[in-house]
Order: C-alpha cells, then structure tokens, then sequence
C-alpha cells in the first residue's frame, strides 16, 4: 500500500509545483517593481517586522540572499548577528512629536499672535518640554501660521478681542437705539443713545428723540460723561459704529473732555461692538418688544424701569459675573418669604425676600 501512496503523492506535488513556483515569480517580481520605484532609504521596517523577517528567514536556513527584497542581504545578516547576541531590535530614526506637544504649540500660537516660534520654545521649556525651535517652525508651517508674526505685514500683531480684554475697564461702548411709536401723524421712529461701560456692564440710555440731530447728540454725550464720572470710571476708549449722526464733534468732545479716544470699528461688523449690540437685543427681546408705544413718553418710562432694572435687580452672565447682580452694594438675603415684584404688567420680573 505505501509504495503505491507515494508515487501517487508525489506526482501530485509535481502536478502542483509549477503553479506554486510561478505564484512566488509573480511575487517577487511586483516586489523588484515596487521596490524600483522607491528609494531604498525610504524602507525602515519596524522592530515588529525584522522578527518576523528573522522568523520567516530561520525556515531557510537564513540563506535569502535571492529572496530578500525589502533590504539588503547584508543588512538581514546584521538583524541576525543582533539577535543571536540577544540585542533588541529598536525604533530607527528621530521620534516622533507626541500631539499633546503639537496641540500646544499651536493653541500658544492662536492666544499669543505676537509670538514667534522661538518665543513658544521658551515657553514650552518653562513647561519642561524640550524641542528644537526648527520643529516648532516646521508645525507652526504646516499649519499655515506664519512662524515669525513681525514679518508677516497681513496679519494683525494684535486681536481685536484680546484687546477689548485687555482694555476692559477704560473702554465703553455706544450705539443707537430705535423703536417704533404710533402717533396721530403715523408711524414714527424715536432714537435712543446707548452708552455702555465693558468693564462693570453698566449701562446708561439717553431719552428719546424723533430728531437726533448733532445738537441731541452732544447733549447726550455730556448727560453720558457726567454718568461715568458718577460709576468712577475715565473711559479711554469709545467704541462705536460709523454712523453718520455721530459727527467729528462727538469724537472731538469725548477726546477734550476725557482724553478718550473714539475707535469707529469697521463697516458691517456689529461684534466689533458686540457688548453694545448684545444689550439692545437683549432690551428689545425681554421688553421692548412686548409692547406698542404711542408716545415718547411711554417710550421713556419702560426704557427708565428697565435701564434701572439692568443696572440693579438683573442677574448677569457676562465675563467675570457669576450670575451675578451689577450692583456690587447688593447683599443676598437668606430669610423671609420669597415675593415676586412686578413691573410693566409683569414683562419685568424681580424675586426678593421680605423683611421678618
């Protein structure tokens, strides 16, 4: 039975062995084609994959000197003197930057647009991180940030918001208000001149007026420098749009009268001004516009209650306000029953304890 098992075996293999040795020529032969069109330094096998190498090598004896492609032979007999002597394969090249690292660089370069890449090195070695100021270049490249902001002339060496921040408390704001009446000569619109401190939030809104011509307006920029001086604060900056009621003389007077210097931001860019513009939404969304005015004075007594409203009774959720009233001299109360005061048929809404 054996001797006629192993005939037949083996005609079997030789019935295979052509198909299975042309398998390995088109192998090798797409390896060779691949392998011309890169650069032989371009391949660095992992630790992971010289073991496998070794392991598949040892099946042959380590003879794969016309089988090896991926390196050179005589780079193979190296891995395989290193691992008889029991030499660890290791990572080859420079390793790479942990993204923790990258991520930083860049965030440092998005806060602090001044800053070139040699600054953010400093910083990063304050931090006990240590990297060479070319690598922070190259990230700071490859993310299209310029590496050196002194001499990048598009970019501004300052952010509008960082200084808006850094200018909080002698900066105010102003815009204009308006609002619809009814009157027995039609519809009208009546103005309203807002003047807003960034630092304490506080506000100040002139009366209404169907005719805001320059005299108005200068009227109402005295009534506004007087209300500064009583909340303690010499603005020196006003931030306001380009509207043409606000003339040269507004800016002239707030500049010889306070030395505050009017900042017109630029054309349809409203969150240049955003605290200002945030405040008349926010009166005109949680009362003003609840309610149809037919008369200059009705206009006045709901912006009074609410002005007077703002500045004292409303919580703020604003930068630095934890929820928190504007008027500082407020102390919370613990005990009483809790009322509820309403104003303006309960648009306006103030909760309070009552006094034992």
């Amino acid at each position: 039975m054996e001797q006629l098992f192993f005939p037949v075996l083996s005609l079997i293999m030789q019935w295979f062995r052509p198909r299975y040795n042309a398998q390995l020529q088109l192998l090798e032969a797409q390896i060779r084609i691949l392998r011309s069109r890169i650069d032989a330094s371009r391949i660095v096998p992992t630790p992971q994959e010289k073991a496998e190498l070794l392991r598949l090598g040892a099946l042959l004896g380590h003879d794969v000197a016309e089988v090896m492609h991926v390196v050179r032979p005589q780079t193979y007999r190296k891995w395989v003197r290193q691992a008889r002597r029991g030499i660890a394969f290791k990572r080859s090249g420079r390793p790479r930057i942990p993204r923790a690292t990258v991520n930083l660089v860049l965030r440092m370069a998005d806060e602090n647009m001044r800053w070139g890449y040699r600054r953010i090195v400093g910083e990063l070695k304050k931090l006990g991180i240590r990297i060479a100021s070319t690598t922070v270049r190259r990230i700071l490249k490859d993310a299209g940030i310029h590496p050196a902001p002194d001499k990048a002339f598009k970019k501004p060496a300052v952010p509008w918001t960082t200084f808006v921040h850094a200018h909080m408390d002698s900066m105010a704001g102003c815009d204009f208000l308006t609002k619809r009446i009814y009157t027995l000569r039609g519809v009208l619109t009546a103005y309203m001149l807002v003047f807003i401190h960034f630092g304490t939030r506080k506000v100040y809104c002139s009366a209404p007026t169907l005719n805001p011509d320059e005299e108005w307006v200068m009227q109402q920029a005295r009534n506004a420098d007087m209300w500064l001086e009583d909340i303690g604060v010499t603005p020196r900056f006003l931030v306001h749009d380009r509207d043409t009621k606000l003339t040269k003389k507004f800016r002239e007077f707030w500049k010889e009268q306070t030395g505050a210097r009017c900042i017109r931001i630029p054309l349809k860019a409203p969150k240049a001004n955003a605290m200002t513009e945030t405040w008349i939404e926010s009166f005109k969304r949680e009362c003003l516009n609840s309610f149809m005015c037919f008369g200059l004075d009705q206009l006045d007594y709901i912006k009074m209650l609410w002005v007077r409203y703002y500045n004292s009774e409303r919580p703020h959720r604003g930068i630095g306000m934890n929820n928190e009233v504007l008027d500082t001299t407020f102390q919370p109360q613990c005990q009483g029953l809790v009322r509820c005061k309403q104003q303006l048929g309960g648009i306006i809404k103030s909760y309070y304890r009552e006094a034992a």
